[in-house]
């Protein structure tokens, strides 16, 4: 049984608290470990030791702060496949899946790595007559991250290193189902050289999330998870004058036209939907199939998913692992049900697939429901699991019609051999994130991350360019040195330049 404290100062710590939580082995359905909830009186701790480190670490050189990003990237690289373990571990996910989230994650460390060049101000000389102007960008100070379970170091990667190296310090609240990774990532920062303080991790539930909504000193707030739960910390954090973004939930659609490849769109919908079990994001949900692409896309989809390998992410042969609750797989069994119930056709049913030797892990197999319709709960609800749906529509109006309706707006694909249907659709699909021909269009690092209505709550999307700015405030300076004989040319109306 593994056993998780707090990460403050540098530091493991059991904190005030007493109150605990289990973690989970999704393929056997056991606990392995335990973690303690932090209180309020821990979050501000944590906050305190980093508001410490901040009166340092907010004064050091850029290239201090690149270096140490530099050598905790090579340290990821190090520790890639114990990463890989742990996460497989507690969220299910296959071994092969992890490394792949290490992987992305670490490319926002890359990015990181180039601080210098992205804190460059800007300068003008003689605006006015001896007047020069310049901007510079600062940082906010003590800044806090609330991460979900399916990324359980992809998502936390995407905050804290471009925080960390805009010379904010760092307090991360992550999802209490998956804490190895979080406490591994705090311990690599430490061997990298990162001051003690700069970053925290405080494991916890509701109460820790209220507290970093609730405290006065910290400056912003950085959220991925539900809809419902980012509506509430945008609100909590806002109310208190935190900047926030927090980004909610999704239902991914990929519209396929009839004169797509429907091989290749079979191909990647299938892995799109029950990849990681169908627990990303970025997951496609939704098929939205145009015209007469519908039944031979669904025949070739339905081969495909019949074909997917369900195991324990050890396993070499996975393809797919488990959900990460009991609860999670009761859930995606239930809307299977309700889909089949409101007139859905069940064309392939994972709710009685049993892994041999792992009876009691939170196993659904991949399903596919046909003939799906805009208000089928199965449609409107985001089910977070193994679950195609495939909705049917005339033409191109009526699919982007379908998406735009949709109050989700983070992800999309099309999926075609033509330009004009591309270009159209990039340009009138109102979502955040789109894929021509590519099924989960999660951006690079250099490019930011983000959806759009109830996929976002805040103004900035997550890493990349707009993650940089999110965690520093701009500084604008005006000078005039006069020569010491000089006209002052002070007045009372309003200066202009000259």
């Amino acid at each position: 049984m593994s056993s998780y404290q707090h990460w403050i100062d540098g530091a493991h710590t059991a904190g005030s608290g007493t109150r605990t939580a289990d973690v989970f082995d999704p393929a056997t359905g056991q606990a392995s470990g335990q973690l303690l909830l932090a209180e309020p009186a821990d979050v501000d701790t944590a906050v305190s030791a980093a508001s410490r480190a901040f009166e340092t670490w907010g004064q050091s050189s850029v290239t201090t702060r690149a270096r140490i990003m530099f050598a905790f990237r090579e340290l990821l690289v190090q520790h890639e496949d114990e990463l890989a373990a742990v996460i497989s571990a507690e969220h299910g996910k296959t071994i092969d899946d992890a490394r792949g989230e290490v992987v992305r994650g670490r490319e926002v460390v890359e990015f990181a790595c180039g601080i210098p060049q992205m804190l460059k101000g800007e300068y003008s000389d003689q605006v006015s007559g001896g007047i020069d102007s310049f901007s510079f960008r600062q940082p906010l100070g003590v800044v806090a991250g609330i991460t979900p379970f399916n990324f359980p170091i992809m998502v936390p990667l995407w905050m804290h290193p471009i925080a960390i190296a805009t010379g904010n310090t760092f307090v991360l609240k992550p999802s209490e189902r998956v804490p190895g990774a979080s406490d591994l990532v705090a311990r690599l920062y430490q061997q990298a050289g990162l001051p003690d303080g700069v970053f925290n991790v405080v494991h916890g539930d509701k109460v820790a999330v209220d507290a970093i909504l609730d405290h006065p000193d910290i400056a912003a707030v950085s959220f991925v998870g539900s809809t419902p739960i980012a509506q509430h910390v945008h609100e909590g954090a806002s109310r208190t004058g935190k900047r926030v973004q927090a980004l909610g939930g999704a239902k991914n659609h990929a519209v396929v036209m009839p004169d797509a490849d429907l091989d290749y769109a079979a191909d990647h919908i299938v892995a799109a939907g029950y990849g990681s079990a169908g627990q990303r994001c970025m997951a496609i949900s939704a098929v939205v199939a145009v015209g007469p692409a519908a039944d031979t896309l669904v025949d070739k989809i339905r081969e495909r998913t019949r074909a997917v390998h369900v195991g324990v992410g050890t396993d070499p042969d996975t393809e797919m692992g488990p959900v990460v609750t009991r609860a999670a797989r009761d859930r995606v069994v239930d809307h299977i049900g309700q889909g089949e119930t409101a007139g859905a056709t069940v064309v392939v049913d994972g709710r009685d697939l049993v892994v041999d030797g792992h009876e009691e892990g939170f196993f659904v197999g991949p399903t596919l429901l046909d003939h799906v319709t805009t208000d089928m709960n199965v449609y409107t609800e985001e089910i977070f699991g193994p679950l195609l749906a495939v909705l049917r529509v005339d033409d191109l109006t009526q699919a982007l019609d379908l998406i735009n309706a949709n109050p989700y707006g983070n992800g999309t694909a099309v999926f075609t051999s033509s330009g004009e249907i591309a270009r159209t659709f990039q340009r009138a699909v109102q979502v955040g994130m789109i894929g021509i021909n590519v099924p989960v269009p999660v951006p690079m690092a250099f490019h930011s991350f983000g959806g759009w209505k109830n996929s976002l709550f805040g103004d900035h999307h997550i890493h990349g360019p707009e993650g940089i700015r999110f965690y520093t405030q701009g500084k604008v300076v005006t000078t005039r040195w006069p020569h010491v004989d000089e006209e002052s040319l002070a007045q009372l109306n309003f200066p202009t330049a000259k």
